[in-house]
């Protein structure tokens, strides 16, 4: 069932008086066609250059006077490009969390508005297109089936439509304060560029996702393109190229990829002596885990859930840093990253097990349905039984808390995005490190 009807008049004059006539028929039809009594209607303007927005929608609102269901229902959206009005659309859309959009629009528009679609949506939304028959006096119209698809966009159209898009969301002001980096005591700066993304300082503007989101998925209402423009503001604060940046591919388990080699299809670990090349591995709950060896000049970066963690992905990345490279395991340092901490993650009996044969201090209230799980104690335990020096680990327990970056995620929502506190819709952090020129 349609849940928005947007209409796509952004190729029309909308300060001519006989727009108003078309939006009137226009409306008429959705009134009487609709599947459901009163949907609501965006209508997608374009907003002359150094006009009053405002003003410009108001000229829109006399044609809806006589519909007052519909009215109440209805937004002009006016933008100096489509990208900004599409987007503006999009915000609405979420706020209401509908998924079902009807488009109506001129035939020829039809192409140019899939690619935008395409970028500023995802998975979770549905499009349906009815085309936009427009008669010359633009008073005369027709609503009807799309005839055909259309051809695909020359490739210079398609690149002029990500640029108006990327220029746009260049242009968004930071949400929920500035960017910040969390970093550890232990890897040297001299050496290595690296740091713990926390969540404020990007445009991510759904609160489970505000506002420095780093990952998209198909579940999720974030695109790419916004993640994209998350990741291009921490690298200009943090000093990193984005385009040299490479993130594991998540698969909770325990392959390595070693920079350099054939990449494979999944891995939550990521080895590199590279210079100037950014690896990184996300964390919404999950341990970001990074990796340095300033004697070989070496850095890895891991994602660690509980799956990972009783896999051993900590270790298997310290092993491909000794294999690949010829580290010594006493020279390697790691610091874990924000990460829900004991306080408030919790397993099935089953699962909890494991991680009490690895040692009961990892696990609290062994006896009950779902015990409390400290996946940060069992990582430091695996990582200190295959060499790794109790001193070159940095977590939750260092001694000065002043220095801790290891925040329990679930506990500081101001701070962290957390999949356990957040549920399905939830945004994501990540730790990255990469060797100096």
């Amino acid at each position: 069932m349609v849940e928005a009807v947007l209409i796509d008049l952004f190729s029309l004059p909308a300060n001519l008086q006989n727009i108003q006539g078309l939006l009137r028929n226009m409306l008429e039809t959705i009134d009487k066609c609709s599947s459901i009594p009163a949907p609501f209607v965006y209508v997608m303007c374009y907003q002359n250059q150094g006009s009053d927005k405002d003003s410009e929608q108001e000229s829109l609102l006399p044609p809806l006077r006589d519909f007052q269901n519909l009215k109440k229902k209805l937004e002009v959206v006016c933008g100096l490009t489509a990208a900004g009005a599409l987007y503006t659309i999009k915000q609405r859309l979420d706020e209401k969390d509908l998924s079902v959009i009807k488009v109506i629009l001129p035939p020829l528009r039809k192409d140019l508005m899939k690619v935008y679609i395409y970028h500023l949506f995802t998975a979770v939304y549905q499009f349906e297109f009815e085309d936009l028959q427009v008669a010359s006096d633009c008073e005369n119209l027709q609503i009807s089936e799309p005839q055909s698809e259309g051809q695909r966009l020359p490739t210079q159209d398609v690149a002029l439509i990500q640029r108006e898009i990327q220029m746009y969301l260049e242009s968004l002001p930071s949400l929920k304060g500035e960017l910040t980096i969390l970093r550890s005591f232990l890897i040297p700066g001299e050496i290595f560029l690296h740091g713990f993304t926390t969540r404020t300082g990007g445009i991510s503007y759904i609160p489970t996702l505000s506002s420095c989101n780093l990952f998209s998925s198909s579940k999720r209402r974030d695109p790419q393109v916004v993640v994209k423009e998350n990741l291009r503001r921490l690298a200009s604060v943090a000093g990193f190229n984005p385009e040299a940046f490479h993130r594991v591919k998540i698969d909770h388990a325990n392959a390595v990829f070693i920079m350099g080699k054939t990449e494979p299809d999944s891995y939550d670990g990521i080895v590199t002596d590279q210079k100037g090349v950014t690896i990184a591995a996300p964390g919404a709950d999950c341990i970001p885990v990074l990796f340095a060896d300033p004697v070989r000049k070496v850095c890895g970066a891991a994602h660690s859930g509980w799956k990972g963690t009783l896999l051993g992905v900590s270790m298997a990345t310290v092993n491909a840093m000794v294999s690949e490279y010829g580290c010594n395991v006493k020279d390697i340092l790691v610091v874990l990253g924000p990460s829900v901490g004991p306080c408030c993650y919790k397993l099935p009996h089953e699962s909890a097990k494991e991680f009490y044969r690895i040692d009961p201090k990892c696990v609290r209230l062994i006896d009950s349905a779902c015990p409390y799980i400290d996946i940060r104690k069992a990582t430091r335990i695996l990582l200190e039984s295959g060499g790794i020096l109790p001193e070159n680990i940095q977590d939750d327990s260092v001694i000065d808390q002043s220095q801790n970056i290891t925040f329990c995620t679930a506990c500081h929502p101001d701070k962290f995005y957390s999949h356990f506190r957040d549920g399905t819709n939830f945004g994501t952090q990540m730790g990255f490190i990469s060797i100096k020129d």
